[in-house]
């Protein structure tokens, strides 16, 4: 059932039905198709496309796969594209639409698609993804069906939306914003580790003025040549009532000379910062599994099993394994699938994934793609896949 972005030649795919971008007259083209010729059987593959005929932008129509490991190819017409004022984007949407409909007819479980009209054809990449997600993404939330979407390189897969380029932004500042907090902490500690753990004395100097009478800590530790005179003093000094004693030097076991004092504690704050819960909503969920705070949820926004697990990405199976056994602890990536099928807020996902021993990591590209995503109410699964896929990470997928 679900949507799968993968890396390939996708005349080396293997699923029922393969898509390929053809040519609108019984011709062999460019790029993909003639691909998917070689790969099938160059003569037997152009005879069943000669019984088809010529085909209009949009329309699709099946053969034999032959020699690939399939059993159908799907022939659609992708537009070319003119500035997207001829039909352009109906047109690639009805590729997707279509060869979905046929794949479904001929009852096949996968079928494989390229981006189509990207090529020769120079439709812009981030549109032509855009209506391959939400034709795909339709489809599949009312057919059970695995589909994947193949790229051949990463250069046909660079994206130059607005939200790729936030993405990358906020990646950075995290970045940035981590090697800070760490340096300081880093900092704090060479300053401060002796001040807890030195066992050896510490070395402090002191210096006198003419009178001898004031007394301060040197910025550096460094040896104090005293005068035989200056020694006597102090050796034999006895204040009088009304004259202060010298001030005793500080304990080596308590301070470095060379160290600040830190006067308050600051309070932290997290990089994917959770707000506080009243106490009668913390106590009444205290003790919930994963499973049980999870359908809870899926109750509480009225929804069904069916439009859960399809808007998460995942298999009815493992769906129906969550639902029958309460202690079911999931991998990270089906815990936050399952937060975007919810549309649920950032304290929500935090509190799910804890449910389930799991955490956010700051120094996780992973998980600061999909935290971005969450924070800013992007909840289709398929394209938050795309930027997962885009940064080379792991997609959501059960």
């Amino acid at each position: 059932m679900p949507l799968h972005i993968i890396r390939n030649d996708i005349s080396r795919v293997s699923a029922d039905a393969i898509v390929n971008t053809a040519n609108p007259q019984v011709a062999v083209g460019a790029g993909v198709d003639q691909t998917i010729y070689e790969a099938a059987g160059w003569p037997q593959l152009l005879a069943e496309r000669e019984k088809i005929g010529p085909m209009e932008p949009g329309q699709a129509a099946a053969t034999p796969a032959f020699a690939l490991d399939a059993k159908y190819i799907i022939h659609t017409v992708g537009p070319v594209w003119q500035g997207g004022d001829f039909g352009e984007r109906e047109a690639v949407a009805s590729c997707y639409r279509q060869s979905l409909k046929l794949a479904g007819d001929l009852e096949c479980e996968s079928i494989a698609f390229p981006l189509i009209s990207t090529g020769t054809y120079g439709f812009p990449k981030d549109e032509a993804l855009r209506i391959a997600i939400d034709e795909i993404s339709a489809f599949l939330f009312t057919h059970d069906m695995t589909v994947y979407m193949v790229v051949y390189d990463r250069e046909a897969f660079v994206i130059s939306s607005k939200a790729f380029s936030d993405i990358r932004s906020y990646i950075e500042e995290r970045d940035v914003k981590q090697r800070r907090y760490y340096d300081r902490r880093r900092r704090r500690r060479a300053d401060f580790g002796s001040l807890y753990r030195r066992e050896e004395p510490v070395e402090y100097s002191i210096s006198l003025d003419k009178d001898l009478t004031d007394v301060s800590m040197s910025e550096e530790p460094e040896p104090v040549d005293m005068s035989d005179e200056a020694l006597d003093y102090l050796a034999n000094f006895v204040p009088s009532e009304d004259e202060p004693p010298l001030p005793e030097p500080p304990k080596a076991s308590t301070i470095c000379a060379s160290a600040p004092i830190p006067l308050e504690k600051k309070k932290r704050t997290g990089f994917f910062k959770k707000d506080r819960q009243s106490l009668d909503e913390l106590l009444d969920h205290n003790t919930e599994t994963f499973q049980q705070m999870l359908f809870r949820l899926i109750d509480r926004k009225g929804l069904t099993d069916p439009e859960v697990y399809k808007k998460a990405n995942i298999d009815r199976k493992l769906f129906s394994k969550i639902r029958s056994n309460e202690n079911y602890v999931p991998s990270k990536k089906t815990a936050l699938a399952l937060a975007v099928a919810l549309e649920l807020n950032m304290d929500e996902t935090i509190d799910l994934l804890q449910r389930a021993g799991l955490a956010l990591s700051p120094s996780s590209r992973f998980d600061l793609i999909v935290g971005y995503c969450i924070n800013h109410k992007i909840y289709n699964i398929f394209e938050i896949n795309t930027y997962l896929f885009e940064y080379e990470e792991p997609l959501l997928v059960g």
